[in-house]
């Protein structure tokens, strides 16, 4: 058995910000704990190796939702990091904040302190930007945030198109109005994944006083009375205590409060159910689930325009080389380098769809692996931003290996439904604008056949098409599971800090604003918890 000042279960993106936070007091000792491996592997450096992690078993959770009602009942495959950054080590690296409308919603939620003129410290705190050099960005950060390195003639002829739809451009997403379209930025450091493992866990990794422990799973939180005394382990089989001042949990939107019920905190009936004796009833644990939900237009364009051809058999040996010799081509990009944030109504005081654009487009093979299509292709997607569905992840058994069962209940309210087939309706607008006239060969899906599509029938294919951003939150959310202070309720010696703390998505990619909440936090239980 050992003692350490604290204990941090789970090393991602808010994790490995805890970590570097924290023992930066050298009389402070910290524990860090990660159920997956180490981050070696070039396939979490290479920011095109996201699409290889995907189902691989050593890198991802390969979660699933349960069948989604307004979904077709279809199983919803949820990519979580597993490993040193978490998902930060397997995401699209999408540079986003959301908006301050986002943090006027949480602090209505209970979330004092939130709001966007206390929150932006913070991301400025955390930002290495190379190209933004303003009151609103920061230059002193761990995490490096660059322009997008792979620039193509075809991403600017899109956004021509976006323009002529009436979206002007925007040359920062993260200013004063997200509103527009433009170049994305990358969590990048000279065309390399810069994840929180990068950032801040390799340079705090010499620290004495900061103890990191993988391939770790944790099977639930030890109390003595009301209070968090330390955690019991699970390492190939076998058992180990380790106790500390404060425990702090940072699992992720899945991970946080499957623990929490693993532990006996959560619904008293629920709990009891499943024959685990109960600690403290917490009924909202695991509920109030938001995700971004995505449909996706794929259309056919010249070889020389898609990316597909360079990524795809013997053309990726070269690809592979401009990579590793002078961090240049293909393999720099993330999920997509360009994007729009704009409107489906009037009256919004922000946007409230999102757009990310590639000059390729995927296929899921047998295996569920992402590959490109042989098709020369270009692809896009569009997500509601803030949608009102509401789902809930719980435990189902008692056995911590066991997956959780998540109900995103995507789709649930007629708002999101028409804000889906609003935005999908503007995008295939984009698709059919003069600029692109040139550049494209026919609609492949929704497949042309189909052609002009009503109301009903774009419903009908998002239905059947629509999937994951990969940007759950809300499972523990602040005032309702922990407080302000992310200090989980009625309970002493026990934090909730990451995604799931968010009492509502923000309107945009979530990594950004994961380690903003740690970064708070950190300054939180620096300064009280002693």
């Amino acid at each position: 058995m050992q003692e350490y000042d604290y204990v941090i279960v789970g090393a991602g993106s808010a994790g490995c910000v805890l970590a570097n936070r924290l023992s930066a007091n050298p009389h402070t000792r910290v524990c860090l704990l990660e159920a997956g491996g180490g981050d070696k592997s070039p396939l979490l450096h290479v920011p095109a190796g996201w699409a290889a992690t995907f189902k691989n078993k050593k890198f991802d959770w390969s979660y699933e939702t349960e069948p989604e009602a307004e979904l077709n009942n279809r199983r919803i495959y949820w990519p979580r990091g597993k490993g040193l950054g978490g998902s930060s080590a397997i995401n699209g690296m999408i540079y986003i904040r959301g908006v301050p409308l986002d943090f006027a919603a949480w602090e209505q939620a209970g979330a004092k302190g939130w709001s966007w003129e206390e929150v932006l410290p913070y991301f400025i705190k955390a930002e290495r930007q190379q190209t933004h050099v303003n009151e609103s960005h920061g230059a002193d950060g761990p995490l490096y945030v660059q322009d997008v390195v792979d620039k193509r003639p075809i991403q600017e002829t899109f956004l021509d198109a976006m323009e002529e739809q009436g979206i002007p451009r925007t040359a920062d997403f993260n200013g004063v109005d997200q509103a527009g379209c433009g170049h994305y930025q990358f969590t990048q450091k000279n065309g390399r994944r810069w994840s929180t493992s990068s950032a801040y866990l390799k340079p705090a990794r010499g620290r004495s006083n900061l103890e990191v422990r993988v391939k770790v799973q944790t099977k639930r939180i030890i109390f003595e009375q009301n209070k968090a005394v330390g955690v019991e382990t699970d390492r190939a089989g076998r058992s180990e205590t380790i106790r500390a001042r404060h425990v702090i949990l940072s699992c992720g939107a899945i991970g946080s409060p499957q623990l929490l019920e693993l532990s006996g905190v959560g619904d008293a009936d629920r709990l009891s159910a499943l024959g685990i004796q109960v600690h403290h009833h917490l009924p909202d644990v695991g509920e109030h689930l938001q995700d971004h939900l995505l449909c996706k237009v794929v259309y056919g364009t010249r070889a020389d325009l898609s990316i597909n051809r360079e990524v795809s058999g013997a053309r990726l040996i070269p690809a592979a080389l401009k990579w590793f010799f002078a961090r240049k081509g293909p393999l720099t990009t993330g999920s997509a380098p360009i994007g729009a944030f704009w409107y489906t109504r009037d009256g919004l005081e922000a946007p409230d769809i999102q757009v990310h654009f590639a000059s390729g487009a995927t296929l899921y093979n047998n295996a569920g692996k992402i590959r490109a299509m042989a098709q020369p292709a270009m692809s896009a997607v569009v997500n509601q931003s803030r949608p009102e569905s509401r789902g809930s992840i719980h435990i189902t058994t008692s056995n911590h290996r066991d997956h959780p069962e998540i109900r995103a209940n995507y789709l649930s309210t007629e708002l999101d439904r028409r804000t889906m087939i609003d935005g999908m309706k503007l995008l295939l607008r984009v698709f059919e604008s003069e600029a692109l006239a040139d550049s494209i060969t026919s609609r492949l899906s929704p497949a042309e056949e189909k052609g002009n599509l009503s109301d009903d029938a774009l419903l009908d294919y998002i239905r059947e098409e629509a999937g994951t951003v990969y940007h759950p939150t809300s499972t523990c959310s602040i005032g309702k599971v922990v407080d302000e202070n992310l200090l989980v309720k009625g309970l002493e010696g026990l934090s909730v800090v990451d995604a799931s703390v968010m009492p509502y998505v923000v309107s945009g990619n979530t990594n950004a604003a994961t380690i903003m909440v740690a970064e708070k936090n950190a300054d939180f239980l620096t300064a009280h918890v002693k």
